[in-house]
């Protein structure tokens, strides 16, 4: 008898992204999916992608953020309005207009590092769901070092440990490491999904569509 195949799956994501979380609900569709039909448990990694790698870690105004990135509050409605309509489809209330800091998301993917390195890929699976959770709908600071040690805390991980980890240089230069060397992989753009490390999807894609990749990664 042969070894069942196994199947891999790295995310590349930010925190602040909504298209990530709407992407992040998608996979999980997708994975229920394929479990029934019969395909191998998944093993899925997160990987930091910043999307505004420059902001001060003190973060900047929301408002000031939408300035600069849509050229004001107006273009930015036109374009959230999408977002949010396409949140709802996923089972998500993003509650986009509540967000008043534009976070610098270098510690919050720290504090992911930490929990799937110290405490596995469940652990990271939970911290990633409150990190989106807390920024998108709870309109949490998830820059502020504080609440990202509430956040370990509450997926059951040790507070302390996770605020030495997340305020370590060597821990957050070695997150902005590799999210320079997702950018040098050719990734410019936020969710990417790589399966098996050969069939690669860009984008909050349907459920279909990443069960068929996931299908034809698992291919001899």
């Amino acid at each position: 008898m042969t070894e069942p195949a196994t199947l891999t799956i790295d995310v590349v994501s930010d925190v602040v992204c909504p298209w990530c979380y709407i992407g992040k609900r998608k996979l999980e569709a997708a994975l229920d999916m394929a479990r029934a039909a019969g395909l191998p448990a998944a093993e899925v990694r997160w990987h930091p992608f910043q999307l505004n790698p420059d902001l001060p870690a003190q973060g900047i105004s929301r408002k000031q953020y939408l300035e600069d990135k849509f050229g004001g509050p107006q273009r930015a409605a036109e374009i959230y309005a999408r977002v949010k309509a396409a949140g709802q489809a996923a089972g998500l209330e993003l509650d986009i207009d509540g967000i008043t800091l534009q976070p610098n998301t270098l510690a919050a993917h720290a504090l992911l590092a930490f929990a799937q390195q110290q405490y596995g890929l469940d652990a990271g699976h939970a911290v990633k769901e409150r990190l989106l959770k807390a920024y998108f709908i709870e309109n949490r600071f998830i820059g502020d070092v504080e609440v990202l040690v509430q956040i370990a805390i509450d997926a059951g991980l040790d507070g302390d440990a996770a605020r030495a980890f997340v305020t370590d240089p060597e821990q957050l230069q070695n997150v902005a490491a590799a999210d320079t060397r997702v950018r040098e992989m050719g990734i410019s753009g936020v969710p990417f999904f790589i399966f098996n490390q050969k069939v690669a999807v860009s984008g909050a894609q349907d459920p279909a569509n990443l069960l068929a990749a996931m299908q034809q990664s698992l291919q001899p």
